[in-house]
């Protein structure tokens, strides 16, 4: 059985892109999950080439990096792409550009479940990316009629995009309605509900990703309880 190494389902956003993949395709798995600290990388080198998560393990064989996680559930389960050739060419590229771009996004609005955020003076950058954002969400929803990005069927593409849904849950990001009902569809699945439910329980914080909203805002609620 695969092995999945993650980290705190409150911060961790690679973590969360093949481990809802693997629980909305019913493909078996361990869940390993490991702590975030001030210095984890030796603990983290352990099971990942660079001490940094996700990172699974199929026996003797392992697969870092998200993008590369996905790819290879894609040579052994079906569902992980879109069967149709004009749904997948979308579904990859509009992955792929999550996984290297919006960096403002990323650092601006890091992901952190359990609270509620009020930004302060974000850079002028964020506003393109969220129209970017709102643009590519849009395309694939009127092209393959949705619920999900690519069609029908959740896929890869909509995990990499989960955890800009949380984002918007915790910045209140202003996106177009039907943007904005696409993140509702993403937040209710049952997954992403059991992933939300279990980052309001963990009882550690991490000073560093505790901070980063600091940088560019404040917390107005903390949902967690612990």
């Amino acid at each position: 059985m695969y092995q999945l190494f993650i980290a705190n389902k409150n911060y961790s956003s690679w973590s969360l892109r093949p481990w809802l993949l693997l629980k909305q395709l019913n493909i078996p798995f361990n869940e390993q999950l490991q702590q975030f600290q001030v210095d984890n990388y030796a603990n983290f080198r352990s099971f990942s080439p660079t001490g940094k998560v996700p990172c699974l393990h199929d026996g003797d064989t392992q697969v870092w990096e998200s993008l590369a996680i996905v790819e290879y559930l894609a040579e052994r389960h079906q569902g992980v792409w879109p069967a149709d050739a004009t749904a997948r060419n979308y579904a990859r590229c509009a992955a792929s550009e999550m996984h290297a771009g919006f960096t403002t996004l990323r650092t601006v609005c890091t992901m952190n479940c359990g609270v509620r955020a009020q930004l302060h003076n974000p850079p002028a950058v964020l506003a393109q990316e969220l129209t970017r954002l709102d643009e590519l969400w849009q395309q694939g929803l009127a092209q393959f009629g949705g619920p999900f990005l690519a069609g029908k069927e959740f896929t890869a593409v909509d995990a990499f995009f989960a955890p800009v849904a949380f984002r918007v849950q915790t910045y209140d990001l202003m996106l177009s309605n039907k943007a904005l009902s696409y993140v509702k569809q993403l937040l209710a699945l049952p997954a992403m509900q059991s992933w939300y439910q279990a980052a309001l329980q963990e009882s550690w914080r991490e000073p560093s990703h505790e901070a980063e909203i600091g940088l560019y805002g404040t917390v107005r609620i903390d949902y967690r309880q612990c």
